[in-house]
């Protein structure tokens, strides 16, 4: 794969997706900032020297930056204004009107929280637009994939199986299997099986996965060639589009768990490689499937900002619950701390998801 093609099919999706997700979210702290009459200084899509920009009747600078991983929203009055000696500066009437810094705690929590907040949003809308507009193939219940090691392949599963009961209980779509095989943590269940025209019995007992209230993994895939085509209305569409948003919402905490439990592996932790080959290979399957990645990852940057970690929305709004609390915001020397392990913290998986990335493309192997 020569230079061009690489760029083509994997960085240019790669850059599409961040800087969509990237755009939302911070028009999303941008959008509330200015409801309550803050002075946003600067929009930036990226991080690095200006490449172009231009000035709003607002006073913002909107520009679009060097390094496309991330973006920011300054604020007037986010951070202390300081003097060249070192002296707090005293603002005028105008100006602690539409400082950050002197707005109430509501409002406050408010801004931080629109970001995260704006990516669910996304997601929901472009669902329900999937949902309405674009012919839905909802999974029968066909196995395609069988995981090496499974309880499936244990029990003899195949692709191109289909399941018809599962202990007399008749099922028809894959969702439903999923629901029986969630609530089974090692319970054996017989499986009615239709392969090759004949009527075969299986038995397996779902894996225990996670703690707490375990659940069960048979570890099988939808067979992509068995569907049926949904059709839905507005209303039905936008129903469902808000359930799927939190059923994924869901999933990914309970990725996460089992990840902090030991039952599932840190390696599938990944960054922004890992991202970018899957940008590009879900890009050359289809618009309707880049959309639909869009939308997971977009909930999965709202996750990622919601972790009580300094430094991201969570973190800052983990600060405001102290402050609301303790009537006063925490100490400087509190903050600054915490901000400090927070970035740190950050820095730190940042560096072990790209350790992950270039572990996962043998780039070791190859040095």
């Amino acid at each position: 794969m020569d230079l061009i093609t690489t760029l083509w099919d994997y960085v240019v999706p790669f850059v599409f997706v961040l800087t969509v997700l990237v755009f939302v979210h911070e028009m999303g702290h941008y959008w509330i900032a200015r409801r309550n009459g803050v002075r946003v200084e600067v929009f930036s899509i990226g991080f690095g020297p200006e490449l172009f920009g231009w000035n709003d009747k607002h006073e913002t600078r909107w520009k679009i930056s060097a390094i496309p991983m991330g973006g920011y929203v300054k604020m007037f009055g986010e951070s202390e204004l300081r003097d060249d000696d070192g002296n707090e500066v005293q603002l005028s009437n105008h100006d602690r009107a539409v400082s950050f810094a002197h707005k109430t705690l509501g409002q406050r929590a408010a801004i931080v929280f629109a970001g995260p907040a704006a990516n669910f949003l996304f997601a929901v809308l472009v669902f329900i637009g999937l949902f309405a507009f674009v012919q839905n193939q909802v999974p029968l219940a066909g196995i395609g994939v069988v995981q090496e090691g499974s309880a499936a392949n244990q029990a003899g599963f195949q692709t191109g199986d289909k399941v018809l009961s599962i202990d007399g209980k008749s099922i028809h779509y894959f969702t439903e299997l999923r629901d029986i095989v969630l609530a089974s943590p090692n319970k054996e269940l017989d499986f009615l099986v239709e392969r090759d025209g004949q009527e075969v019995i299986l038995r397996a007992t779902p894996k225990a996965v996670g703690e707490g209230p375990a659940q069960g993994r048979l570890g099988v895939g939808p067979d992509p060639n068995l569907f049926e085509i949904e059709e839905l209305g507005l209303g039905e569409a936008t129903l469902k589009a808000v359930k799927h948003s939190f059923s994924i919402t869901g999933q990914i905490l309970g990725a996460i768990g089992e990840i902090f439990t030991g039952s599932r592996g840190t390696d599938e932790l990944g960054g922004p490689l890992r991202i970018a080959q899957m940008s590009g290979d879900i890009a050359q399957t289809g618009l309707v499937n880049l959309l639909s990645f869009l939308a997971v990852f977009s909930i999965n940057l709202c996750l990622i900002n919601l972790f009580p970690i300094p430094v991201l929305d969570g973190g800052h709004l983990v600060f405001y619950a102290f402050e609301a609390v303790l009537g006063r915001p925490l100490g400087e020397k509190a903050q600054e701390y915490g901000f400090r392990f927070g970035l740190i913290l950050v820095l730190a998986l940042m560096l072990f998801a790209t350790f992950n990335d270039l572990s996962h493309f043998k780039i070791f192997d190859f040095l």
